[in-house]
């Protein structure tokens, strides 16, 4: 079988053009290790980029990644009609069975149901639900997104949901829908690189610093809890644009929490420095407001972390189960603080078996192999048909 993998190249999106070779979101990578181990599998990887790139590199033994330059005209304001054009040629090159476009932020999805192939997307962040959430203006990025997504899922012969939130979201506009999870990467299986101290309780917290994922209200819990003798430290890993709104108050707050010694800010992290972090803590708290699936979760869990989270989207399936997981209603500040004190006063204990659970359901090969029985199910259809 021959896959087409339509992703983004984290250099577009960064703007590190620079780089020798392209990377991609955690979600994408991890599914691609999963199908680094299925020789039978041939995948082509193909990313669109504003500045010229190495167009052709091998990824592993059956990977391929094609970085296709495409003017920035050819992008957002045009519908991504410049992308859709150089894929579908490129797609005419390759001759997939099956082009499987992931997310709708871009023009991954979009670009796959105009490829001329038998198709199915992935929803990674519902586009129209965080456009109605946050009121996007007519016109933004927002706004735009959200009407690409609605053209496209009632177009592809499929959908990829990786929650029942996101499912629900998309069945109502999609032909058919799949339940499959975002797979974790393989890294985040490795043994432990080194025990967490036994005196001083750690927590994490994991995301972009913006509203949605609430860390400004996190800080003013920790603050709080610190003033009334409850002893831990929580340490926020991610990117802050200090230009923003949330970012400047996120770190206006960071220097009355770091006083108290109950909060630091360490920036960006490389997977390796992240996996490091998450063994040499205890806990990990996502409180956002909105969440598809909330990959932080379950990689925690991999590295057997307490887990204090929200009762929202794909969070709640990945707790089902699983020792050591709390969830709470997204606007349930005393519950969370609560049970936040309770832990901590009780030694601030880590999760014996979450770990295997997890390998069980989101290990790269085993979420690459559902990948592989849903194509052919597509593809036995469109034969049939014909």
């Amino acid at each position: 079988m021959r896959v087409a993998l339509l992703t983004t190249d984290s250099r577009q999106h960064y703007g590190t053009f620079g780089e020798p070779l392209p990377s991609f979101g955690a979600a994408p990578e991890a599914l691609l290790q999963g199908f680094a181990g299925m020789p039978e599998v041939e995948v082509d990887v193909v990313s669109c980029l504003q500045q010229p790139v190495e167009p052709t590199c091998r990824l592993a033994d059956n990977i391929v990644f094609h970085g296709l330059h495409v003017p920035k005209r050819g992008w957002l304001r045009s519908g991504y009609s410049g992308c859709i054009h150089a894929i579908r040629k490129k797609l005419r090159e390759l001759q997939p069975d099956i082009v499987h476009g992931q997310g709708t932020e871009r023009d991954c999805a979009v670009s796959a149901v105009f490829g001329g192939f038998p198709n199915v997307v992935t929803i990674h962040g519902n586009m129209t639900a965080l456009a109605r959430m946050f009121g996007a203006r007519v016109g933004s990025y927002g706004w735009i997104a959200g009407r690409l997504e609605d053209f496209t899922l009632g177009r592809t012969a499929g959908v990829f949901c990786n929650s029942a939130y996101t499912e629900a979201l998309v069945a109502p506009r999609a032909r058919r829908t799949w339940r499959v999870p975002n797979a974790i990467r393989a890294p985040f299986f490795s043994p432990a690189q080194a025990a967490p101290p036994g005196d001083r309780c750690i927590v994490l917290n994991v995301g972009v610093i913006s509203a949605r994922k609430r860390q400004v209200e996190l800080l003013d819990l920790a603050m709080r809890l610190r003033r009334k003798g409850v002893e831990f430290e929580l340490h926020f890993v991610g990117h802050a644009d200090p230009h923003d709104p949330v970012g400047r108050e996120f770190f206006a707050k960071m220097k009355d929490a770091e006083s108290l010694g109950c909060a630091r800010y360490l920036g960006l992290k490389s997977t390796k420095e992240l996996i490091a972090l998450l063994d040499s803590a205890h806990g990990l708290i996502h409180f956002p407001t909105e969440e598809a699936f909330g990959l932080v979760v379950p990689e925690a869990m991999a590295r057997n972390l307490h887990v204090f989270g929200a009762r929202v989207g794909g969070i709640i399936d990945i707790a089902a189960g699983v020792p050591g997981a709390e969830l709470f209603d997204h606007e349930n500040w005393i519950g969370l603080a609560n049970a936040l004190t309770h832990w901590v006063q009780s030694g601030f204990p880590r999760s014996q078996s979450a770990g295997e659970i997890v390998r069980e359901r989101y290990h790269p090969e085993v979420v690459a192999r559902r990948h592989v029985e849903i194509y052919e199910k597509v593809l036995g259809r469109a034969r049939t048909a014909a």
